[in-house]
């Protein structure tokens, strides 16, 4: 079986201490860099704008995995993409009209995933799996760091992992919230192939070693 993806996330990380933070992500087996954005709407909070994130992409030497947690995030396909994204993500619940904003994502040149909160059913994926390159599994409900790990997602990974092979879908799973090594190594055996690590990550006295560390899962 291949090592999982692991994808630290940005939010986690010391502003004040933002480059040094991202030089040791780069120096790391980390894969991606995920990237929560937040307005204060769709989510109770709000995160970073497009000015720090500019400055993020230069910095980082790691594909990034952009979440929209906003509403409309259409509107933004073009800033995203201006980033230098591998793949902009954007919510269920916040796309009314999902299969055009997929398209639109993948004719902008970028991969392209879907979120479901928690209280989401993967069922209502059916009609969509086939066209996305990732869905991410919220594993604890949207819009602050450091939340505890919601254990019924480890249910929904395998009804997505059944439904991916059902129909042929090459969709990664990806799982964003409350990942440590014990929450990891249920994800990956439940049928997760992405772990999104934020505090378990930049907490760490050593990043790069815990980062090693999660590959092993």
């Amino acid at each position: 079986m291949s090592k999982p993806i692991i994808a630290p996330s940005l939010l986690s990380a010391n502003f004040a201490n933002l480059e040094a933070d991202l030089d040791s992500i780069n120096r790391s087996d980390a894969d991606w860099l995920h990237i929560d954005i937040m307005d204060g709407v769709f989510v109770p909070n709000i995160s970073f704008g497009f000015p720090v994130l500019k400055y993020v992409a230069q910095i980082s030497k790691k594909p990034l995995d952009v979440h929209l947690m906003i509403v409309q995030p259409e509107k933004f396909i073009n800033e995203v993409k201006a980033l230098g994204a591998m793949m902009m993500n954007v919510h269920y619940e916040a796309c009314p009209h999902l299969h055009r904003v997929i398209q639109q994502i993948k004719d902008a040149g970028m991969k392209a995933g879907v979120t479901l909160n928690p209280a989401t059913p993967v069922s209502l994926l059916a009609d969509i799996i086939h066209e996305v390159d990732m869905v991410l599994l919220m594993s604890v409900n949207p819009g602050f760091g450091g939340q505890k790990f919601i254990p019924h997602t480890l249910d929904k990974i395998k009804e997505l992992r059944a439904l991916i092979e059902k129909t042929g879908s090459h969709a990664l799973i990806e799982v964003d919230g409350g990942v440590n090594m014990e929450t990891g190594k249920q994800l990956i055996d439940a049928g997760a192939d992405v772990l999104v690590a934020g505090s378990f990550v930049f907490n760490a006295p050593d990043r790069v070693e815990i980062v090693r560390k999660l590959k092993q899962l």
